[in-house]
């Protein structure tokens, strides 16, 4: 997991799109949010979640590997970036490789865009868009430690089961204590 970077507490999300509105104003992808909320059960309950690139590390970024065009760059410090417009092809490799559903293409555009966790703000040490405005918290930006400190009896997990594989990944969740699925209570696994 990056030093810092964004934790997602899906309990903590009140579904009210400050996220999604302030994503659109990120320099890098201006007008377009590249946050998705998703309502997990329609119609039986309110609950929302917000999905960001989750910045795979293992294995490393299943959208860049398959890019034929190499369109997809991971920075020294693990942040999957959305793919170069000079070198995109508009092929939607990277949306069917994502477990995560993250990326979109824009088929006018053909191009690919996706979270790059607002690298032109969190490379000077901002918060990304989402995070700044999140009002209770369910996109926290900074350390474990700083997200320990804020919530003492919080814990977190950067890996992710589906099925029999396993991805850690550069973006963490907040789970319950008692949660088993590799999380660590109070820490990472």
């Amino acid at each position: 997991m990056m030093q810092r970077t964004l934790f997602i507490d899906p309990a903590r999300c009140i579904g009210c799109q400050a996220c999604v509105a302030a994503c659109r104003e990120c320099d890098s992808h201006r007008g377009k949010s590249m946050i998705h909320l998703d309502y997990l059960d329609v119609g039986a309950t309110v609950a929302s979640s917000p999905t960001v690139c989750m910045h795979c590390e293992d294995p490393v970024a299943p959208c860049a590997e398959v890019c034929p065009a190499d369109a997809i760059l991971v920075t020294a410090d693990g942040v999957v970036q959305h793919a170069a417009k000079e070198r995109c092809i508009g092929c939607a490799n990277c949306v069917h490789a994502c477990p995560f559903g993250v990326p979109k293409l824009d088929v006018e555009e053909k191009l690919q865009y996706k979270c790059n966790l607002c690298y032109d703000r969190t490379s000077v040490g901002l918060s990304p868009m989402c995070a700044s405005v999140c009002p209770t918290g369910s996109i926290f930006y900074g350390t474990l430690e700083e997200l320990l400190a804020q919530r003492p009896g919080a814990a977190a997990t950067d890996i992710v089961v589906f099925g029999e594989q396993e991805i850690r990944t550069g973006v963490a969740t907040v789970t319950p204590r008692d949660f088993d699925g590799g999380g660590v209570p109070g820490g990472m696994a």
